[in-house]
């Protein structure tokens, strides 16, 4: 009974796995595979998803697939399953992007700074 359980065990740990290596990455997939792999995707949609990708940086969700023209809701929801969306090596993640901030000299005032109250006993001198 042992014996017939490790499969079964196998097949649920690698099934992830095998459902990863069939989906595609929109951020590195080329136009040819994106057409061979997606439905209801040709060559003409399929090169204007590389542009739209190449003028505007990597997808940060698959959602935003509906910027392309002529991708709509119903081409990501029909191949939602087959998509992800993985940076391209060597780029930061998106998160990591913060504001510049600088620092100011320890006696200067920000140029949109009040002017501090003083106290009442200061004002009656």
């Amino acid at each position: 009974m042992k014996t017939s359980l490790k499969p079964l065990l196998a097949a649920l740990l690698l099934a992830p796995l095998l459902a990863l290596a069939n989906q595609v990455n929109i951020n590195t997939a080329d136009a040819d595979t994106l057409a061979k792999e997606l439905s209801g995707i040709g060559p003409a949609k399929a090169a204007r998803i590389v542009d739209y990708r190449t003028k505007h940086g990597p997808f940060k969700s698959i959602d935003e697939l509906a910027l392309v023209k002529g991708i709509g809701t119903k081409f990501i929801e029909r191949n939602r399953s087959d998509l992800r969306v993985d940076r391209p090596a060597g780029q930061p993640p998106a998160t990591t992007r913060l504001p510049v901030v600088m620092k100011l000299p320890p006696n200067a005032k920000p140029a949109n700074a009040k002017p501090a109250k003083q106290d009442k006993a200061r004002q009656d001198k």
